[in-house]
């Protein structure tokens, strides 16, 4: 009875909305979980005969039997209240009992950060005098010189590179694009890269204008650059647990710390929202916290 609901919904938030592929894929099974759920109950209703009560009650049982955490029955919420939207644009309906609907609230974990010290060190530990060396301090270096997510390091193509005018140009999530700055050290460390070490990789043909290659001649994956990275902790006695986005974390910290205002923040990470960039005021924050309890003295 959904069926055609669903399918056009999925089509409206991968091509229409641009929302990633995951979070998509996660809408769809999220309102396929819903639609199950009004047939084990028998209801014979489409999606507009819902009522609140009822998307409220599916909600709960969720978050009972299936042991679903609040991340994850937030998203659900969010799922539902888009499929809603999607029915009103669509005007399958005026109504949407989803409006009221609300999402757990979730615990604010404030991300991993590293000290600028444990920046230098982390990039220092990267052994050189092999290409992977080379590759692993430009990558290091571009990750957090420009806040980049993993995925957007990967999905780098050379013709993104403007590194004479000082920016590059990524892909975020939903393949939107934006433009984001370069530093002269970065900037001069890449092109040393493309013109001295990556000449020496058998690129295949698929791979042949993405920037960081591995061995093989194809483009890195996640698990790679993960890898990466720890080893180089590791190497640096580095203890705190790290990833490709503890460098975003930090990049995004640190331009705080020196003043940079939060719009302009907001823009170089490609956030949709301020309130996602506003977890880093948290984490300045804290840091004066733990200045105040370390030097105050009314706190020895």
């Amino acid at each position: 009875m959904w069926d055609n609901y669903i399918k056009d919904f999925s089509y409206y938030i991968h091509v229409e909305k641009a929302l990633s592929r995951n979070t998509a894929i996660a809408y769809v099974m999220d309102v396929e979980k819903l639609s199950r759920y009004v047939e084990e109950k028998e209801w014979n209703k489409r999606p507009w005969e819902l009522s609140y009560d009822d998307l409220a009650r599916f909600v709960g049982e969720c978050g009972k039997s299936n042991a679903l955490s609040p991340r994850s029955l937030s998203r659900m919420v969010s799922a539902i209240k888009a499929f809603y939207r999607y029915l009103n644009v669509e005007d399958y309906t005026d109504l949407n009992p989803s409006a009221l609907l609300e999402a757990p609230r979730l615990p604010r974990h404030l991300p991993e950060v590293l000290s600028v010290d444990e920046v230098d060190a982390l990039i220092e530990a990267i052994e050189l005098g092999t290409d992977e060396g080379e590759r692993n301090r430009v990558m290091l270096e571009v990750l957090y010189g420009c806040g980049l997510r993993v995925s957007e390091l990967t999905g780098l193509h050379i013709y993104d590179l403007f590194l004479a005018e000082g920016y590059i140009r990524v892909r975020g999530k939903g393949d939107k694009e934006r433009f984001v700055p370069i530093n002269n050290r970065a900037a001069s460390l890449v092109e040393m890269y493309i013109k001295e070490v990556r000449p020496h990789v058998a690129v295949k043909k698929p791979y042949a204008d993405v920037v960081f290659l591995s061995r093989r001649g194809t483009s890195l994956t996640r698990a790679m650059v993960f890898t990466i990275i720890r080893r180089a902790a590791d190497a640096a006695g580095i203890k705190k647990v790290i990833s490709p986005h503890t460098l975003r974390h930090s990049f995004a910290t640190h331009l705080l710390q020196g003043g940079a205002d939060i719009s302009d923040i907001q823009l170089m990470l490609g956030h949709s929202s301020i309130s996602t960039t506003e977890i880093y005021t948290h984490i300045d924050i804290s840091r004066l916290v733990e200045v105040m309890e370390r030097y105050h003295p009314l706190n020895k």
